[in-house]
């Protein structure tokens, strides 16, 4: 008998939010969209081409998805320590030399949106058991703008197995500050290029890059977001330096209270931000004793345990816009980074950088 080999596909999705903090089941979409296309596949790829926009991991979006409210806990959490307009450097668009002028008064005021995506544990890229049958939510953080939706995109590949086909190891140079953000996306660290090589001499057409931190690294992390000179060297920054002082200093700022004082800041941001964990926590049916263990968790001023930040990101690569030749799947203002919050003791980071063709 014959066998018949199922080819990976890629396909883009388009669609606009409804609101600022929005959240739509992709996987609906793609039934309604494309019927059963992606139904002979195992596993799905989801790729956000947004930096307010992207997905969480399985495990977590099954935790979500099996409570009411849950997402909007989630959600709260998120903008009970980032709240909007708190006086971010980033939205000070008249400092921004990445915005001309003559379009400054369409920039989106966003700083909140990327500091919650960084450190909420949203991925600009994932891949889910398909055999769950259970939503696949794209969490939109910055959905309209000027109470106009925005336009939004995202890269669905379904594949059923995956092959290592190439793997080096990246070797990127850091400062000494302790706290630090580096593109990788610079020429100079050949990343790109050597993504684009192999992708040609492999003949990929549907996998993903992976970097990962070496497994020496510590106090590192790595993103996907716009780098953005405000944003990463001072908004993160401030976060990444005293996460509980920036939440009460953002709170305080927020309220526009120009009575109030550091303690009282700290105090209202301290029941507001237990408060919001309780309610997520009591959300996901967790026990008393881990409502305490998360709050003193999140309470501490360590970084490593306010940002939930990744050692490991995915770039995608697909065909869906050009058939037959394999491209990395990137929205505009999407770029691996580099974060640490304490030094190396090297002048160096290691990064291991792997290839899998999907099949």
């Amino acid at each position: 008998m014959a066998q018949y080999r199922v080819v990976p596909i890629g396909i883009a999705v388009d669609f606009e939010p409804r609101r600022r903090l929005d959240v739509l089941d992709v996987r609906a979409e793609v039934n309604r969209l494309h019927g059963a296309a992606l139904e002979p596949y195992r596993r799905r790829l989801y790729a956000s081409h947004h930096t307010t926009a992207g997905y969480l991991p399985q495990s977590l979006a099954a935790r979500l998805c099996s409570r009411p409210q849950a997402f909007e806990s989630y959600l709260k959490l998120l903008g009970t320590v980032f709240p909007e307009r708190a006086g971010y450097r980033h939205d000070q668009i008249e400092l921004r030399t990445d915005v001309p002028p003559d379009q400054r008064d369409r920039e989106p005021i966003n700083a909140d949106s990327h500091l919650a995506f960084i450190a909420g544990g949203l991925h600009s890229c994932v891949s889910y058991d398909a055999r769950r049958t259970m939503p696949v939510y794209f969490v939109d953080l910055d959905g309209t703008h000027q109470g106009t939706p925005r336009q939004r995109r995202t890269t669905i590949i379904g594949y059923n197995d995956q092959e290592v086909v190439a793997e080096t190891r990246l070797t990127v140079p850091v400062s000494g500050h302790p706290i630090d953000a580096i593109s990788l996306k610079q020429p100079e660290l050949g990343l790109y290029e050597q993504v684009r090589t192999w992708v040609a001499a492999h003949g990929v057409t549907n996998g993903r890059v992976r970097l990962e931190l070496g497994p020496d690294e510590h106090h590192a992390g790595l993103t996907v977001n716009e780098y953005e000179t405000l944003l990463m060297q001072h908004d993160l920054v401030e976060v990444l330096r005293n996460p509980l002082g920036f939440a009460a200093e953002k709170a305080r700022h927020a309220w526009n209270d120009p009575k109030a004082v550091p303690a009282k800041a700290l105090a209202y941001a301290r029941y507001d931000l237990v408060r919001a964990l309780n309610q997520l926590v009591d959300a996901l049916g967790l026990g008393a004793s881990r409502v305490e263990h998360l709050v003193a968790r999140t309470l501490e001023v360590s970084a490593s345990r306010f940002i939930r930040m990744r050692r490991s990101v995915d770039l995608p690569i697909s065909d869906a816009g050009s058939p037959g030749e394999g491209r990395l799947v990137q929205g505009t203002y999407q770029v691996p980074i580099l974060v640490q919050w304490r030094p190396s003791h090297r002048t160096t980071r290691q990064i291991t950088l792997t290839l899998s063709r999907f099949e």
